[in-house]
């Protein structure tokens, strides 16, 4: 692919997994270049009775700077803020903006207490398509189709088909905090103390336990048991 560069990438269209699902429903479309801060903005907008201000931060959501990318999309009536929260959102991410669009959910679900998750993971095709560096050799254009990973998960407060697969209730995400946070505590005091006992045994000169212990070695410097041998051969000579 030397002689090709990458003219343009087009995504195709996906059917949204979860059957059912309103029209009004909100969707939050996360990318590799979205900002958590302004996604979780608008979230918590539409999820929140009162929205409270991440910290930091406040004034109504708003999209990425400039508009030149939009992760999220709104629903096509106009929004006041009057406006009863949503019953259900879907956050969605493809490729790099997978991961982003977890830390998404599990933010949202700290934040807005007793959220059914229903999580759907399938494939996304995007076109790439290819043109030559130079036309006049007669290379013709190329178009691929990759299939990258994408998950959609669903957050809504009425129940959900239990039954289903990627089905998570409610919990107390606290506790789990809570003991996630004490474990990590107790795993850097060992290392701590290891490190500790591993300064504390190293090499060299010490103290043993009837008093200081000489390192052994060979020295480079002649003894003088030697020098003197010398000489008494040179004097037999």
């Amino acid at each position: 692919m030397e002689n090709y560069s990458k003219a343009r990438t087009v995504e195709q269209p996906f059917p949204c997994p979860f059957p059912g699902l309103s029209s009004d429903t909100d969707e939050v479309r996360v990318k590799d270049g979205s900002k958590i801060r302004n996604l979780m903005r608008y979230a918590l907008s539409r999820m929140e009775v009162k929205p409270r201000a991440l910290e930091g931060e406040g004034g109504h959501p708003k999209s990425e700077e400039g508009g030149s990318t939009t992760e999220v999309q709104e629903a096509p009536c106009s929004q006041a803020p009057e406006k009863m929260p949503s019953r259900q959102i879907v956050f969605t991410g493809t490729g790099k903006g997978v991961s982003k669009a977890i830390t998404c959910v599990e933010i949202l679900k700290r934040r807005v207490k007793g959220l059914h998750q229903q999580t759907r993971l399938l494939f996304s095709t995007v076109l790439e398509v290819w043109e030559p560096l130079e036309p006049a050799a007669g290379l013709d254009s190329l178009t691929v189709n990759r299939n990258i990973p994408a998950i959609w998960v669903l957050l809504s407060r009425d129940p959900l088909d239990a039954s289903l697969p990627g089905y998570q209730a409610p919990g107390n995400f606290d506790a789990l905090w809570a003991q996630a946070a004490k474990e990590d505590a107790g795993v850097a005091g060992g290392q701590r103390h290891g490190g500790r006992r591993k300064r504390g045994g190293g090499g060299g000169r010490g103290k043993g336990p009837g008093g200081p212990v000489r390192q052994t070695g060979r020295s480079r410097e002649p003894g003088k048991g030697q020098s003197h041998g010398k000489g008494a051969l040179a004097g037999q000579e």
